[in-house]
């Protein structure tokens, strides 16, 4: 692991990085266990993954918990990940804390039980001044949810005479968006083998660099991190351009 830290270059760091963390039920079930005991095991993964995210001084780093679509799983599935969650964020909440790391939370909370809605915003609180790695859980999301509530909102703008039509840009798209206040990622990883983006980030991760492990979560460790990192600093980023056009 120490020769994967000494090659990162430290100066050429995504700014976000963002995670379909999948593979949780099937790294259960291929050891005969229910799916609910590879949720358990994936917040290791969790844990292991902010930490270097912090160490390293990545900014953001936006964590695909749990998706509208999941709410259509098994009922104890799904009422063992509520419990899960609750569990979790009493637990974390002040080590966040101390590690200066800010927790926020984008999608359809309001479908979230009300005991995980009050952990929720009592860990908001409690990290609201910190300053270092700034936590996203994308709880109860989808980017399609996203796009629709931006669409509703602006629409009313337009109702009450804010917005004109020629006025509506891109910019004013990502405003109101729940990721309004944070850069778009730079890389985007998802772990499981699988090769979608599953409703994740539709529009903020139209230029991310994507890159797909055939690692379940529960076994997504620091050193799988540090290769994805290093696999996007070797990279080039071309936003459409040519390599010539970049280079200048």
């Amino acid at each position: 692991m120490s020769q994967l830290i000494e090659q990162i270059d430290k100066g050429h760091l995504p700014v976000h990085i963002a995670v379909i963390m999948d593979g949780n039920g099937r790294w259960a079930q291929e050891k005969g266990e229910d799916r609910l005991f590879g949720h358990y095991h994936g917040v290791e993964s969790v844990r292991d993954v902010v930490e270097v995210c912090a160490e390293l001084g990545i900014q953001y780093l936006t964590l695909y918990a749990f998706s509208t679509e999941n709410w259509e799983r098994p009922a104890d599935e799904v009422t063992g990940l509520m419990e899960l969650l609750v569990s979790t964020i009493k637990k974390e909440a002040e080590i966040l804390n101390r590690n200066n790391i800010r927790l926020h939370v984008i999608g359809d909370v309001g479908m979230l039980p009300a005991s995980a809605q009050e952990e929720l915003n009592e860990a908001l609180e409690l990290t609201i001044k910190n300053t270092g790695l700034n936590l996203v859980m994308a709880l109860s999301y989808s980017g399609r949810w996203d796009l629709e509530n931006a669409a509703r909102k602006i629409a009313q703008k337009a109702k009450e005479g804010l917005l004109q039509p020629q006025d509506i840009t891109g910019e004013v798209l990502k405003q109101n968006l729940s990721t309004a206040d944070f850069p778009d990622p730079e890389l985007m990883i998802r772990t499981s083998g699988e090769y979608r983006i599953s409703n994740f980030l539709l529009y903020e991760l139209a230029y991310s660099e994507l890159y797909f492990t055939d690692v379940r979560w529960p076994d997504f460790r620091k050193n799988n991190l540090y290769e994805a990192i290093l696999n996007f600093q070797n990279r080039q980023r071309r936003f459409g351009k040519t390599s010539v056009r970049v280079q200048k």
